[in-house]
């Protein structure tokens, strides 16, 4: 028998907004039912609480965030209203990546139990005075359009936005739109004067549990909203107990923050408690609920139409060119003439000859492989709703430790790639496969660390998580890299269908078209058209502080990358071989990455008119941040077109009859 408890938890799986949410709920069922002995299952994180009359509701603060700086920092870097004891909450590697620093606070809410007015903080009647170093902190915070991050039960907090669609029509006829915005803003500036969001109102929705009638009600929160106003000291009146009085209507004026000099204000809240038909699975799909599904449909059907006029071409060159030519290479009679007609066969004696600088080859496809295989299993378990968003930083978290388990199949790869390339020394290609990309990485995240740090900004990594990455590079990526490249290197190398000559031929001079740029340009246009819409959202989830949990559309735009990119690579190499060019290894592994060239662009475009940042650090972060991302995604889409080659001309080049 499965309690109501679990029954919910099954239920948050088909709540979500994912395309493939209901094909994997059988199989969920199914593997439930296997655990006989177990009363309940609970996803990791995102176990119901429930709640009786009166009970009390923590809210906890997260950071406050802002897109214009991009740097995070904790509540209390500024002077808000303390507990009696701070409680920092502790916290899993990726909250501690993404800048999280969760706190308890002084707000006293009860389950089911009204507030009108309390103050927050307050002594003897006296209002809060605010130092001149204090206001000049919080005015600069306001000016930056900083927004506060609270959660009630892992709930985070959003403020309502109502919008009227049709505003040139009669007051009956106006249809709302109401949109959530996430957190609240630390308050708002009007004809150059500063006003602080001084007192909240706190809406929390419940749903009520259904119990046998001697049992008491439970309850569990399904919503969180904030109501944030500006509220002056004087329009305020607080008594000895700690509650207050607000003004009523539009009869009060906001709580300026003169920087220049000492101010003095209440902080106060309220709250109010609403009963809601939302289910406690379906509490998240407030925040993961996007209005414009139809777009990412329409970048579905975009990439499908991007695959199939690849595959056209590719068909039209396999079926019609290639067999052809083979069959042409084939006939015994006329062998000569045949050979001065095409290009691709007169370079079978070099096409497998090995690369300059093999060792560094073979490190960065062995990197390749290891993000292919993290960002695979990530977006898949992503997609079948494991990776609640209730869980914060689980998905960091799970890329970090993939990315080092995954060590194994990088370095096996590269191992015996390397092998084939008629490489030697393995101890030192192992070294480079675990070091070159995420040395790299960590010398540019820990340059941008140190500016973070100079900001005092939460954002920073602690020394001692630094530490831990270090030793989880060294002590887990580091031995599963040699393991893997020990036994790659072992293994038979790939079987080449063609002998390499002694002495290399000389490559005729090439067309303007096939330049290494051009090539980049032309091969990297069709893969980014692919995903370009879906590379929108995450941008804006990244940059923005949104929610990003459409797994579905981003598992099936990530397989439409991979077939895209490993036929334009195919179509690639066989127009540069058709050219008797056979330097084809590390020209298709660039080429086949030109789509992170797009990527770049995208991301400069995306600066310079969706981000309003214009200080030098943030701009910085931004910009060291997105070389990663376009560095990662070169590598990923360069590993694909590369393997998809090599097997291309693999298959050829045993088609056809070498004498």
């Amino acid at each position: 028998m499965w309690t109501t408890t679990s029954a919910d938890v099954i239920t948050a799986t088909r709540g979500s907004k994912m395309a493939t949410a209901m094909d994997c709920l059988p199989w969920s069922l199914l593997l439930l039912s296997l655990m006989c002995e177990t009363s309940a299952f609970y996803v990791p994180g995102v176990a119901p609480i429930n709640f009786h009359q009166n009970d009390p509701v923590e809210i906890k603060a997260v950071k406050l965030t802002s897109s214009r700086t991009q740097l995070p920092y904790e509540y209390y870097s500024l002077p808000f209203c303390q507990p009696s004891k701070i409680t920092y909450k502790a916290e899993n590697l990726g909250e501690v990546l993404r800048g999280d620093r969760i706190v308890n606070t002084p707000f006293q809410v009860l389950m089911n139990s009204e507030k009108k007015c309390e103050v927050l903080c307050s002594q003897s009647n006296k209002p809060v005075t605010l130092t001149v170093e204090q206001s000049r902190l919080v005015a600069e915070r306001i000016t930056e359009d900083y927004y506060v991050h609270l959660i009630a039960d892992n709930l985070p907090v959003a403020t309502r936005l109502e919008l009227y669609s049709n505003r040139d029509s009669d007051d009956k006829k106006k249809e709302k739109d109401v949109q959530f915005e996430h957190g609240y803003r630390l308050g708002f500036t009007d004809v150059n004067k500063i006003y602080l969001h001084n007192h909240l109102s706190f809406i929390l929705y419940y749903h009520r549990e259904d119990m046998e009638e001697d049992q008491e009600h439970t309850y569990r929160v399904v919503r969180f909203e904030v109501i944030p106003q500006s509220i002056r000291l004087e329009d305020l009146k607080a008594d000895e107990k700690s509650s207050c009085t607000l003004p009523e209507g539009a009869n009060s004026s906001p709580q300026e923050i003169d920087p220049t000099k000492e101010n003095q204000l209440y902080f106060t809240y309220s709250v109010h408690w609403e009963e809601s038909d939302i289910k406690w699975a379906s509490r998240w799909d407030t925040y993961l609920t996007m209005s414009d599904v139809q777009i990412h449909w329409f970048s579905i059907i975009n990439s499908v139409v991007v695959v199939f006029f690849l595959s056209g071409i590719l068909s039209m060159i396999i079926i019609r060119t290639l067999r052809k030519d083979i069959a042409n290479y084939n006939k015994e009679d006329d062998i000569e003439d045949t050979m001065e007609e095409s290009g691709w066969k007169l370079v079978h004696g070099d096409v497998f000859r090995p690369p300059q600088y093999p060792m560094i080859l073979s490190s960065l496809l062995g990197s390749g492989i290891q993000l292919f295989c993290m960002i695979l299993i990530v977006i898949f378990v992503a997609m079948l709703g494991m990776l609640s968003p209730s869980s914060r930083g689980a998905l960091m978290t799970t890329a970090c430790f993939l990315f080092m388990f995954m060590g194994v199949f990088g370095g096996f790869s590269a191992g015996r790639l390397y092998r084939t390339l008629k490489g030697h020394r393995w101890k030192k290609g192992a070294f480079c496969t675990a070091t070159l990309y995420p040395g790299v990485v960590f010398g540019i995240c820990f340059v941008l660390n140190c500016f973070i740090w100079g900001k005092h900004s939460s954002g920073a990594v602690p020394f001692p998580t630094m530490v831990a990455l270090l030793c989880m590079w060294f002590g887990i990526s580091l031995p599963l890299v040699y393991l893997g490249y020990y036994f790659g290197f072992r293994k038979q190398p790939y079987d080449n269908p063609v002998r390499t000559n002694q002495i290399p031929r000389q490559i005729p001079e090439q067309r303007w078209y096939m330049n290494r740029f051009v090539g980049i340009l032309m091969a990297g246009i069709l893969p980014f058209g692919a995903m370009f819409i879906e590379l929108f959202f995450i941008f804006s989830a990244i940059w923005e502080n949104q929610f990003y949990y459409l797994f579905g559309f981003l598992f099936l735009v990530f397989i439409i990358l991979v077939v895209s990119c490993s036929q334009i690579s195919i179509v690639m190499v066989y127009f540069q071989l058709c050219a008797e060019d056979y330097r084809w290894w590390w020209r298709n592994f660039l080429v086949s990455g030109g789509s992170a060239f797009y990527v770049l662009v995208y991301a400069i475009f995306y600066f310079v008119n969706k981000l309003d940042i214009v200080e030098f650090i943030p701009s910085l972060l931004y910009f060291g941040y997105t070389a990663l991302m376009v560095l990662s995604f070169w590598l990923l889409t360069g590993t694909i077109g590369f393997y998809a080659a090599y097997m291309f001309v693999r298959k050829i080049y045993a088609a056809v009859k070498i004498d």
